[in-house]
């Protein structure tokens, strides 16, 4: 397997339990976005889990992390699993560009850069047309998402409010904080900059010596990496990701990245942070970590202040992957919160 160190590669120690159910495709034709640009032949991947009950109010949406996909997420639903597909009718559906839903590396006609950037709030609105005009689904119980997964949970919030009853965003912001601009915006410039990107048509990935290193240095933590990590090892990893051009395609990264800079759940509301709170409706669970150096907990922590949400702080070493380290205690509270009235 894979040494590189990225979020999707990581939250695969606690989300691989359990088979995921089968692959499906929503075709939504051309999908006209925010921007007045269209995504030809729009395609979303999604998975469901359970059934719906009869009064149709059971249906649970989790929402993918940034280079992750529903497969990765399978471990999510199941026996011992976060969501109890018992109990719930859980859709999760694959974020555009992550390589299974409409993306640089799949579109046949808008192929590499020639495919349209994008917003969350586009992401969001394909979702919303999978739930209602292919699955049918008029109400959601709970939104649920991880990371730029929960990112899409807080735009959710404001584009959808009447749409679901909860709503758990996981490490992720409503609004990237000045510290996020300046990581994510770097990433990318790094990446455009290697000399095998070639503008984004490279016939193999360009090397991800580079991903590699943004995953150890920001991810978790000095203490986290040193204290689980000799020189040797690290070497010998530095030296195989050099060489390493596998991995998740670096033009479907590019895209995930700008809509992630883009996001401000504030811009439909003039800007105000109050007007787009008071647009809330669903009771809300908004989970942090402290020491979070990829998504930066002060935005998240304002709003769920705002909306008068529940909070938990995740208060160890590991930043970024606390839903890792910590796995248990967030389990636990997701768990209770949907089991509330």
């Amino acid at each position: 397997m894979k040494k590189l160190v990225s979020f999707a590669f990581l939250i695969l120690v606690f989300v691989a339990s359990v088979a995921a159910q089968e692959l499906k495709y929503a075709d939504l034709g051309d999908f006209k976005l925010e921007s007045g640009e269209v995504i030809k032949d729009c395609r979303i991947g999604y998975r469901t889990y359970g059934k719906m009950n009869s009064e149709g109010s059971n249906a649970v949406l989790f929402t993918t992390w940034a280079s992750g996909t529903t497969e990765q997420a399978a471990g999510q639903f199941g026996p011992g699993g976060v969501i109890d597909p018992e109990k719930y009718f859980i859709v999760s559906i694959d974020a555009l560009s992550n390589g299974v839903s409409s993306s640089p590396s799949n579109s046949k006609v808008q192929p590499r850069m020639r495919f349209p950037k994008f917003t969350i709030r586009d992401d969001v609105n394909t979702q919303h047309e999978v739930l209602t005009k292919v699955l049918k689904i008029k109400h959601l119980y709970a939104v649920y998402g991880i990371s730029m997964g929960g990112m899409q949970t807080f735009q959710w919030m404001v584009s959808y409010p009447d749409f679901m009853d909860k709503a758990i965003p996981v490490v992720g912001t409503p609004q990237p904080a000045p510290y996020d601009l300046v990581l994510w915006q770097t990433q990318i410039e790094a990446l455009m900059s290697d000399a095998a990107w070639k503008g984004g048509d490279y016939t193999s990935n360009p090397s991800r010596l580079f991903d590699w290193g943004f995953g150890k240095l920001v991810l978790t933590s000095p203490e986290e990496v040193n204290s689980k990590s000799t020189r040797e090892q690290m070497l010998e990893e530095m030296s195989k990701a050099r060489s390493d051009t596998g991995g998740f395609d670096v033009n479907d990264k590019i895209r995930q990245v700008q809509a992630m800079l883009k996001l401000d759940v504030t811009d439909k509301f003039g800007g105000s942070w109050e007007r787009a709170a008071d647009a809330v409706r669903a009771k809300s669970l908004v989970i942090v970590s402290r020491s979070d150096a990829v998504v930066t907990p002060g935005p998240a922590l304002k709003f769920a202040g705002m909306i008068k949400a529940k909070t938990l702080i995740l208060e160890g070493n590991c930043g970024h992957l606390a839903t890792v380290c910590e796995s248990s205690k967030m389990e636990s509270a997701i768990r209770d919160f949907l089991r509330q009235q």
